[in-house]
Parts: structure tokens; sequence; C-alpha cells
């Protein structure tokens, strides 16, 4: 049979227009679900919609060459119930297929509830909790970049080894804080340390004078602030007025920081602080060029870990699409899980069977003023950890999608 250039071209459209009728509408639709305006906007917010973008844009030049792709955003102000009422109106009626970032862990365990009964893709970034990959895990939920154990598995770990065995946390009182402290605690005392108490505070606290009080009041080495975002900026200012500093006998530890955090703060109140994450803008040359990209697009800022996951996690999402030629959420979520994660964010990468992505992790020391070669150079390295070990054991989760 002889093939004309005219009938080799119909060919391919009609290959083209076969692939796209497994896209539901033609077009592939991620709602970034975030804190736009609250005390977690810095770490997430208007730059976690930046760095969807940014994966679109990368997936559209390569895997994703000819589809039509569309980022709409929301805030969730911080509220379970305004979250699953715009995940439910964006899968019911708006088309979205997958929902990214959905900082705040009350308002993710709220929007796993929902996709795990209704479908679509869930990629978390910006929650801690460990429920999602735990007991509330989803074959379509997938958290991406840290977790309270992870978070937990560095400073808490660090310390304690290192002598400083007596803690006392200070905690922002929902599923969050619980998770963490709570994880934090068990790698302490797994460390041969004792937790002598705590204290919870709401979220968004404005003065932290009292719980302060009480914590330096416990006499316990380690102050740990089982908070975030803003709640640890205002907590650590708090510990500096009071005179913690680590001369005196007690240290503050942040259990969970972000590059926004260290920025608010300044070098000069923050330096010392121990704590793990899983992304930094200055770790290797495919992170610098990412973050270059990033800052212009986002006023002169670098990229947060969370808004760092949101890329990483939204491209693997659109390659995913590409390759199973299908929005479809269980045949999507399969393909997640066969494709390795290959990114300028992410290093050792792999999903696991409860929806958790494994990598590396890093243990950073915020530098001192004079240490500081420029702006956003904040961070040392301690160390590296690895990706089996940074994450909570297989073997340990209660996720039913685990074969045990």
């Amino acid at each position: 049979m002889r093939f004309t250039r005219h009938s080799l071209a119909l060919a391919a459209l009609t290959l083209a227009a076969a692939a796209q009728a497994q896209i539901s509408g033609n077009t592939v639709k991620v709602g970034v679900l975030t804190d736009m305006a609250g005390p977690y906007s810095g770490m997430g917010g208007a730059g976690s919609v930046v760095a969807a973008k940014m994966a679109v844009d990368d997936c559209l030049k390569a895997e994703c060459k000819g589809m039509k792709i569309e980022v709409v955003s929301a805030d969730h102000q911080n509220k379970a119930d305004i979250a699953a009422t715009k995940a439910r109106e964006w899968l019911d009626r708006d088309g979205v297929d997958a929902i990214a970032d959905i900082t705040n862990s009350a308002a993710a365990l709220a929007v796993q509830k929902l996709v795990r009964e209704k479908g679509g893709i869930a990629m978390y970034s910006g929650p801690a909790t460990t429920r999602l990959t735990d007991e509330d895990c989803a074959e379509n939920g997938f958290h991406w970049m840290f977790d309270t154990y992870s978070s937990a598995s560095g400073a808490a770990a660090a310390l304690t080894k290192n002598g400083d065995k007596s803690w006392y946390f200070v905690t922002v009182d929902y599923a969050f804080g619980h998770s963490l402290e709570k994880d934090a605690s068990e790698m302490v005392k797994a460390h041969g340390g004792t937790v002598l108490g705590s204290v919870r505070h709401p979220l968004n606290a404005s003065d932290f004078s009292s719980f302060i009080l009480q914590a330096q009041n416990s006499k316990a080495q380690v102050i740990g602030l089982a908070n975030g975002a803003q709640d640890t900026v205002n907590a650590i200012k708090a510990a500096r007025e009071f005179g913690i500093t680590g001369e005196k006998g007690q240290k503050v530890a942040s259990l969970l920081m972000f590059l926004t955090d260290v920025h608010s703060l300044g070098l000069r109140q923050a330096q010392g602080l121990m704590f793990s994450e899983g992304f930094y803008w200055d770790m290797d040359d495919k992170a610098r060029a990412f973050a270059a990209r990033f800052e212009k697009l986002h006023k002169g800022y670098k990229p947060t870990m969370v808004q760092a996951g949101v890329y990483s996690s939204v491209l693997h999402y659109l390659k995913s699409v590409a390759a199973a030629k299908s929005d479809d959420s269980k045949v999507v979520a399969t393909m997640m899980r066969k494709l390795p994660i290959d990114d300028p964010v992410m290093r050792n990468a792999s999903i696991r069977p409860d929806g958790r992505v494994i990598h590396d992790m890093y243990l950073f020391q915020v530098k001192a003023p004079n240490e500081s070669k420029g702006a956003w150079d904040y961070y040392k390295t301690v160390s590296t950890i690895p990706a089996d070990v940074a994450f909570k054991p297989l073997a340990q989760s209660a996720c039913p999608l685990v074969k045990k």
C-alpha cells in the first residue's frame, strides 16, 4: 500500500484527535488550592500558582506538546469546610482534574476524603500530617514534599543525639501541630530523650508570651516549636524577647521552617536554627536554575519547598496524563506510580504504594549574618537524610493500600 504525504498527515491528525478524545472536555485542568492571604501564604499562596504555571509551560515544551492545559486557583482560608466546598465545585462543576498544594493539614484531610469518594487527583506539597499516607491514604492522593515524620527526623533526632535530651513543645492546636508533636516526641524518645510537656496555641496567634513563658519554666533543654510559617516566626521572636538564645541552657528548635520564615526573621534572629527541608534553592545547579526562573516570575522571591513541590507534583501529573493519553484519575494514578520522577526539584524520588513520595531530605542550619554572601543565602547543609530514612517506614504504615 502506498502512503501519500496527505494520508500520513491525516493519520497523524486522527491519532492526535483520538488521544485528545480521552481528555475530558479536551482540557486538562489543575486547581491550586492554597492559603492566599493567611499565615501560610508566604510558603504557598501566589507562589504556588506561579510554580504550577511553570510546570505547565515546561511540559508543553516536551511531553505535553499540543495539549490544552489550564490552571485555576482558590483560597481555602485555612478552613476545612471551605477547602472541601471548593474542591467539590471544581470536581463536580468545573472539570478540574487535579488539585495541588492544599496547604493546611485539616484542609488536606477534607480534600482527601472527597477525592477518595469522587475521583480526581490530589497532590499535597503544603500540608504536613502523615495521616494522608497512613490511615487516611487514597489511591489517588499523593503526598509530595515533606511531612511531620520527615521534619522530626531532622532537628529532633540530631539535637537529641547530640545531648539535648529534655524537650517541651509549643504546638499549634490542630491536626498538623498534633501530628508534628507526636512524631517529634517519638523521635526524641527513640534517641534516649524525654518530653516534659507541651502547650497548645491557636493558629495564627499574635502573642506567644504566655506559651513561651510556660516552655521556659519547664526547664527543658529544648523548646520544640511544633507549628509553622508565621506562627513559627512569632514564636521565635517571643523566645528572643525572653532571652532564650541557647546561651542560658535552653535552645529553640523549629521543627518546620520555610525559606520565607527565615527571610521574615532575618539572619540576626534566625541564626543557628536547625531544621530539615526537602528543597533549597542553592543546593545544586539544577535547583539554582529553577529558582532563578521562579524569582523573575514571583516578585524577586526564591521558591520555598512547598512551591517547589507544587512544580514537581504538577509536572509529574501532566507527564503522566500525556503518557496515559487520559485524564481518568485511576489510569493517571497508576501511571504516576510507574513513571520516574525527574525534575529540577527532587533527588532520588519515587512513589510508594501509600502515596508517599520519598526523596532525600536535608538537615540545614541558618547562617550567621557574617556567613551570608548575599540575598537569600541563608542555609548551610549539615547533612543529607537519605530517602529511605527520612520518611516513616512502609512497614509501620496503617494505609490499607499497603500489603503486609
